[in-house]
């Protein structure tokens, strides 16, 4: 099952930190894709389809220990095959119906796909930060971080029905779920470039008293 493009979220509604009705009663998984080459050499990955490696295939079967006591009862994952995949392998489809949102895509880098930080920050002649400057556009026209924070935005109004009902796990990608937390949180988009998020890593979003919470960060497996 796919949600469609222009399916129409939920409102935002007037909730704590802008979530509607507030966090809701079960904890919010997130887990970042595995390894895959372009991340491996740090190049920025974001609607280049490309799959998980060996290494990356490896670091998602061990999330399934990770994940085990979590009792997760449904799933939504980034249409790109290196989130899916990332899924399959950690168990998450077994009994459990893996739903795509592709409002959970990585952030489209414009200009900049494929291409290291050093890189980018050599051919604009400046100490470029994604976070503060965005990207130039390319194939693709790019987004600045509020692009990103608007969309995740609508994919965590979709999901914030079913966390009253059991803990629910996201598989998408290192800026897009960074920038998903600080959402999430009630925080600016800008302060996503602080979560730093490793790949094959499993973090844990609740609620105290309901304020929205980190209950866990970038937990990886041992090994992994």
């Amino acid at each position: 099952m796919t949600i469609p493009d222009d399916a129409t979220p939920p409102a935002l509604g007037d909730g704590p930190h802008g979530l509607a009705l507030g966090p809701g009663r079960y904890p919010l998984l997130l887990v970042r894709h595995g390894q895959t080459d372009w991340a491996r050499d740090g190049r920025h990955t974001g609607r280049t389809d490309v799959p998980l490696n060996a290494v990356g295939e490896e670091q998602a079967r061990a999330l399934r220990a990770l994940l085990a006591p979590w009792d997760v009862r449904a799933v939504r994952v980034s249409p790109l095959q290196r989130a899916r995949r990332t899924a399959e392998l950690a168990g998450l489809g077994d009994g459990l119906e893996l739903v795509e949102d592709p409002d959970l895509v990585e952030w489209d880098y414009g200009g900049v796909e494929g291409l290291a930080t050093p890189e980018i920050r050599e051919r604009l002649g400046f100490e470029w930060k994604i976070f503060d400057h965005g990207v130039p556009p390319g194939r693709t026209p790019g987004e600045l971080v509020q692009d990103v924070a608007a969309r995740v935005a609508h994919a965590l109004a979709r999901v914030r029905p079913l966390l009253d009902e059991g803990p629910v796990c996201v598989v998408a990608h290192g800026h897009s779920l960074r920038v998903l937390a600080a959402t999430y949180l009630g925080l600016p988009p800008a302060t996503a470039a602080a979560l730093e998020l490793s790949p094959a890593s499993l973090s844990v979003l609740g609620e105290n008293h309901r304020v929205p919470t980190v209950r866990h960060w970038n937990l990886q497996a041992p090994g992994a």
